[in-house]
């Protein structure tokens, strides 16, 4: 944790002022003073928080509900499994957080509402902001913080997105790619997120599409809910495999070929899921078996109609919101922040 991260945090019980109470290990190097054990103090409560490691410790997913901590260890198991690095993020990224550029992060205080393995937190802090917080409720945080801690302005937390460690309206920008459909409530994980943006900010959030995947409610839904989200995540590795060679063979020899030329697209629009399977048919294996995992090993998921998407951003007052069919799969939303926005609803402070 850099010390500078202070400035940001605020008590996810009272919003009182944190300061540091101890440190018992710290380290001095690259420019600045990395606290990697100590505790934080609330000045309101005078509740108590550990950092570990290097990263402050705002939740301990053994008392949170059984639901939440399922998905969180399920999710912390998979980022420290699957630790790969694909120059391809890059454009994945663009394309879920669309209008957004690299551009718009530049000099702006930037807040990430579940950063998984921490390949976002490096991008929005290599494109120039002026410090990115990443929050995470599982253990993926511990590959995180390897991922960013050279980075100057990057800085991981692990936290409950409904009750979020950092000043409320202290942010110029917020985003969340896909977690929120992994939440109990996402609607109340999306209001949360909001609360934290000034007025004027931004937010940007990616979900789960409830058009075009009625087959993955029908079908893999219950499948993942009552067996491959309860199963041994090592046995879940291996069984995985053998739809991953099917995913793999299909956007190899199927999907990439045809989408490679103008003719050959034509007639791929007619296949099944294309526009998906075009999108990932350049990632190789690793990659590829990690978006079926992802999509096995959760217990929780919801698919979001653009209708109740809609409602979302009206619910929180957002102004000049854009909202975008991504991969006609999942929806995409931009919005500015307005005097008021998100003050309607419960954050969980």
């Amino acid at each position: 944790m850099k010390e500078r991260l202070l400035q940001y945090l605020a008590c996810p019980s009272c919003a009182g002022e944190l300061a540091l109470a101890s440190v018992a290990a710290r380290e001095e190097s690259r420019g600045w003073s990395e606290i990697l054990e100590g505790e934080l103090a609330c000045a309101g409560c005078a509740r108590k928080f550990a950092v570990r490691r290097g990263v402050p410790r705002f939740a301990d997913v053994s008392e949170i509900e059984r639901e939440k901590a399922a998905t969180a260890e399920n999710f912390g198991w998979q980022w420290q499994h699957f630790t790969q690095v694909d120059e391809r993020y890059d454009e994945q990224f663009r394309g879920w957080l669309a209008p957004v550029r690299p551009e718009f992060f530049r000099d702006k205080l930037v807040l990430e509402g579940g950063c998984g393995k921490g390949r976002h937190t490096q991008l929005a802090a290599a494109w120039g902001a002026r410090d990115v917080v990443g929050v995470d409720l599982s253990d993926a945080v511990e590959t995180a913080y390897a991922a960013t801690r050279e980075l100057p302005n990057a800085h991981v937390v692990q936290a409950d997105i409904y009750q979020l460690p950092v000043r409320r309206r202290a942010f110029d920008y917020a985003f969340s790619v896909g977690v929120l459909h992994h939440l109990p409530d996402p609607r109340a994980g999306f209001v949360a997120l909001s609360t934290r943006v000034r007025a004027g900010g931004h937010l940007s959030a990616w979900v789960y599409g409830a058009e075009n995947n009625e087959w993955i409610t029908r079908f893999v839904s219950p499948l993942r809910e009552r067996v491959t989200s309860r199963i041994s995540r090592r046995t879940l590795l291996h069984l995985s495999k053998l739809p991953t060679a099917l995913v793999y063979a299909a956007t190899k020899l199927v999907y990439a070929p045809l989408n490679g030329s103008a003719r050959g697209a034509a007639l791929a629009r007619h296949l099944f899921y294309n526009d998906y399977l075009k999108s990932i048919a350049p990632f190789g294996w690793r990659e590829q078996h990690t978006i079926v995992f992802d999509h096995l090993v959760a217990p929780t998921a919801f698919y979001i109609s653009r209708v109740e998407f809609e409602e979302w951003w009206r619910e929180i007052k957002a102004a000049d919101v854009e909202i975008g069919w991504h991969n006609q799969n999942s929806w995409r939303g931009f919005g500015r922040m307005t005097a008021g926005a998100g003050e309607s609803e419960a954050d969980g402070e």
